[in-house]
C-alpha cells in the first residue's frame, strides 16, 4: 500500500511539473506541439497504457482464441484511422473505430491498441508523429474509447443497435474535442485566449468529423452485428477475463 502511494504522488508530481505554462511557446502532426506539452500527454498517457498491457495479458490468458478478435479489432482501427481528410492545419479528420473496439472489449483494453496502430501510422503513413504520440494517445486511445463505452453501457439495456451507433459516434466526436483542446492550449488565439481558439479549431473539424462520425456509427453497427453473430462464445469469455 505505502509502494503504491508513493508511485502515485510520483505520477501527480511529474505530472504537474511538466505542465507547460505557455501554450504560445485527428492525429496532431509532428513538430504541431511544443515540447513542454508533448511530454506532459506522455506523462498522463503512460498509466493508461501500463493499464492497458495488464488488461490485455488478462484478456489473452483467458481465452487464447481471443488473440484473433483482437487483432481483427486492431486492423479495424488502423484501417478507419488512416482514412484522412485535410482539415485543421497540423491535424486532420478521419473515423478513429476505437468506439466499436471499446464496446468489444472496453476502453482500458483500446489504450495500447491505439497507441500500437498510431506508432504505425507515424512511421510508415506519416500520420501523426513521434512526439505528438502521447497527445494523440490521450485523445484517441483514452478519451474516445470511455466515452463511447460509457455511452454504450447507458443505452444497452434500452435498444443495443442505438447504443452501438450512439457509443462510436459520439466517441469518434469526443476524440475530436479533446483535440481541438489540444491545439486551442497550445496556439492560443490573441485576440480571445483560448476558449476562442479552441470554437476556431472545433468549428472546422465539425466540418468534415460530424458525417464521418455518423458514417463510423453505421458500420461499427454493422461490424458489432456479426462479431454478436459469429464471435458470441468468445464475447462470453471475454466479459469474464474482464470481470
Amino acid at each position: 500500500m505505502k509502494d503504491k502511494k508513493i508511485l502515485y504522488l510520483g505520477f501527480i508530481l511529474a505530472l504537474s511539473f511538466s505542465i507547460p505554462f505557455n501554450a504560445s511557446a485527428m492525429h496532431i502532426a509532428e513538430g504541431y506541439l511544443s515540447l513542454n506539452w508533448c511530454v506532459f500527454y506522455f506523462i498522463l498517457s503512460a498509466p493508461f497504457i501500463y493499464l492497458s498491457v495488464i488488461a490485455i495479458r488478462k484478456v489473452v490468458k483467458k481465452n487464447s482464441e481471443l488473440k484473433m478478435l483482437l487483432g481483427l479489432i486492431g486492423a479495424y482501427v488502423f484501417m478507419l484511422s488512416a482514412l484522412k481528410l485535410p482539415s485543421v492545419t497540423g491535424s486532420s479528420s478521419h473515423p478513429t473505430g476505437t468506439g466499436l473496439g471499446a464496446i468489444v472489449f472496453g476502453p482500458i483494453v483500446m489504450v495500447v491498441i491505439s497507441l500500437v496502430v498510431l506508432l504505425f501510422q507515424a512511421l510508415l503513413l506519416a500520420h501523426g508523429g513521434i512526439t505528438t504520440l502521447g497527445a494523440n494517445v490521450v485523445s484517441m486511445g483514452i478519451v474516445g474509447p470511455f466515452v463511447a463505452y460509457g455511452i454504450f453501457r447507458l443505452f444497452k439495456n434500452k435498444n443495443k443497435t442505438l447504443a452501438v451507433f450512439l457509443a462510436a459516434t459520439l466517441g469518434d466526436l469526443a476524440t475530436y474535442v479533446v483535440t481541438s483542446g489540444q491545439l486551442a492550449l497550445a496556439y492560443p488565439s490573441g485576440d480571445g485566449g483560448v476558449l476562442t481558439s479552441f470554437i476556431k479549431f472545433a468549428g472546422i473539424f465539425a466540418i468534415t468529423q460530424i458525417p464521418l462520425a455518423i458514417v463510423e456509427g453505421l458500420v461499427s453497427v454493422m461490424i458489432y452485428e456479426f462479431i454478436m453473430k459469429h464471435c458470441k462464445s468468445e464475447l462470453v469469455d471475454l466479459e469474464e477475463a474482464l470481470i
